[in-house]
């Protein structure tokens, strides 16, 4: 038996979460089953403790979309009992059980084993919010972005992608301007490396021009929305988005203009079912450019019982930083 945060949904559609004893063979199969340390919470998971969004298909359900761990046994010749691993994405947490959970039973092809320099911990301080960050930077790299072009603005900077894209890119030597709509975060963005702040009113809305003075070199967007719109017609020549998040909204009241006149790149960063030499990449480039002591700066510690709260936090956009759930706290 072990312990796990469940989610049921009763007959009017109401969902609730607890904390249960699971027993093992509950588990959906898989090759693996992981002790999982640590796990983190996204956006996702506030949908997956709530409402389900659309995300759940079954109950009784575990949300939890990452985790970290060891590998407690495994039917697959690549991992043995006490490899590290870290699990982002392949809708783990959503249509199967996830994270929140002190085991976790999954497909060996989802995991990776974590470098040395990272730890369990710090890999659920990274999360998908933060490995989806390294993502964007690499994207960005590939397409011409180099600390020379000028200024990279940041979306949503307070957020978990935020934060890590912020911290990321200061200590690759970019000059970082971070976008946000709480003034009160503005030492903490600064302790990560942002060198200006953009208040969110000052670019959340388009205008009429469909090209503005070019001002980024490149921009890591969390919001899409109006103010994706907006940004792109502040890029450089040449420059690149890479969107990663649609807290702002869906839609993209944008024009073609800056992409046939500037040359502007809109880069679509999938983190979910993304490839595993790219997900290797990553983790393995976290380990190098991403400070650890502004990763432990971000933390927010958290148990499982704690979990409910901060999923309706984080549908608010009230979380800083990024949650570190001690599943075994």
């Amino acid at each position: 038996m072990f312990k796990a945060l469940v989610v049921q949904k009763n007959e009017a559609g109401e969902t609730s979460a607890a904390i249960e004893d699971v027993s093992v063979d509950r588990l959906p199969e898989g090759d693996v089953i992981v002790a999982v340390e640590y796990s983190t919470v996204n956006y996702k998971d506030g949908l997956c403790l709530g409402s389900g969004g659309g995300l759940v298909r079954t109950y009784p359900h575990v949300p939890g979309v990452d985790f970290a761990g060891v590998v407690e046994s495994s039917d697959d010749p690549r991992f043995t009992p006490g490899d590290r691993v870290v699990l982002n994405g392949w809708r783990v947490g959503e249509n199967r059980w996830g994270g929140y959970a002190e085991k976790a039973r999954v497909k060996a092809d989802w995991l990776v084993k974590l470098p040395e320099a990272i730890t369990t911990r710090q890999a659920m301080a990274v999360g998908t919010a933060g490995y989806t960050s390294m993502l964007s930077v690499i994207a960005l790299e590939n397409h011409g972005l180099t600390p020379d072009k000028g200024p990279v603005l940041v979306t949503g900077a307070a957020g978990g992608v935020g934060s890590v894209a912020t911290a990321i890119l200061a200590n690759l030597g970019y000059e970082v301007a971070g976008v946000t709509g709480r003034p009160e975060t503005a030492d903490y963005l600064k302790s990560l490396g942002v060198s200006q702040i953009v208040p969110r009113d000052e670019i959340n809305e388009t205008v009429k021009r469909p090209l503005e003075t070019e001002t980024w070199a490149g921009c890591i967007d969390a919001v899409g929305g109006p103010m994706l719109a907006r940004v792109l017609g502040q890029i450089k020549y040449g420059g690149s988005v890479a969107a990663v998040g649609l807290a702002g909204g869906a839609n993209l009241p944008a024009s073609v203009v800056p992409f046939l006149l500037r040359g502007v790149n809109l880069l679509g960063i999938d983190s979910v079912m993304r490839p595993i030499e790219d997900r290797v990449e990553a983790w393995n480039r976290l380990a190098t450019d991403l400070p650890m002591d502004k990763l432990e700066a971000m933390i927010q510690p958290a148990t499982l019982a704690d979990l409910p709260r901060l999923g309706a936090d984080i549908l608010k956009g009230q979380v800083q930083g990024r949650v570190v759930v001690d599943v075994h706290a």
